[in-house]
């Protein structure tokens, strides 16, 4: 009689509260190379988070690819993905809105940061 060998159990590869697990962004760098980060929860305090953090609201929330909501109200994969960069989950379209304007405003700081860096690194010649 053969003995069934058991198959480690496959982790998820998203999280069910948004986002992508650490298993999911290994994943995806495997199969297609990608080289995913996890997304900036806290304040985007330097150059680097303001960009990505301010494209993510951008690419996602100024015009949604899908509903924010499915039949029975509850969030969709998308509207949970807020939550894995650390904002309110959007309900309405108006919700989406502010992401996205925030998400302009994280760029908008993201290029005067990175002239006055330019300009520091001119004057420092």
């Amino acid at each position: 009689m053969a003995t069934a060998t058991k198959k480690p159990a496959k982790k998820p590869l998203k999280d069910p509260k948004g986002g992508l697990t650490a298993a999911g962004r290994a994943h995806f760098k495997k199969t297609e190379g990608a080289n995913l980060k996890p997304g900036v929860k806290g304040a985007a305090d330097t150059p680097e988070k303001m960009k990505r953090k301010g494209s993510f609201l951008r690419r996602h929330f100024a015009n949604p690819a899908g509903p924010l909501t499915d039949d029975d109200g509850n969030p969709t994969r998308l509207a949970l993905s807020a939550r894995a960069w650390g904002e309110k989950v959007p309900k309405t379209k108006a919700d989406a809105k502010a992401l996205a304007d925030k998400g302009t405003r994280l760029l908008e700081r993201y290029e005067k940061a990175k002239t006055r860096a330019k300009i520091a690194k001119k004057s420092a010649k």
